[in-house]
This record gives structure tokens, C-alpha cells and sequence, in this order.
């Protein structure tokens, strides 16, 4: 089964000055949080309940996406 430590993790502050960390790949693992690490934090625990979700409905987790990060120069 895969891991957390698989996935290409976001963490940006949002227009609200909290901060917003998702899984790209993963429709709807995403959480907020005062902090960067507490962001991360609550995402540990909304993938482990998304990887639980899937493992009781028979589906593998999909694979990670590859992020294309524009230059602005």
C-alpha cells in the first residue's frame, strides 16, 4: 500500500493568510492549518482516512502526478 512519503505534497498559504496543503494527485486530500507544519499535519491524517476509504472499497491508490513548475523569468 502506498504512503504518504509517495506523493508530490503542496503546501502554499491561501488569500486568507492560513496555509493549504494537498496531494495533486489525490481528488480531495487536502487540509488547512495556521502553519506550514500544521497544514502537513492535518493532511497526514486526511490521506491516512482517503487511504483507508480505498483499501475498503478494493481501489489502489493512484500513482503521483509530475508537476510542471513555470518559470516567471
Amino acid at each position: 500500500m502506498k504512503s504518504l512519503s509517495d506523493y508530490t505534497t503542496v503546501i502554499r498559504a491561501d488569500d486568507s493568510g492560513t496555509f493549504v496543503a494537498y496531494i495533486p494527485a489525490i481528488a480531495g486530500c487536502h487540509a488547512w492549518g495556521q502553519t506550514p507544519e500544521e497544514a502537513r499535519t492535518e493532511l497526514v491524517n486526511v490521506f491516512e482516512m482517503i487511504k483507508e476509504e480505498y483499501a475498503e472499497s478494493g481501489i489502489s491508490l493512484p500513482n503521483d502526478v509530475k508537476l510542471a513548475i513555470a518559470n516567471s523569468s
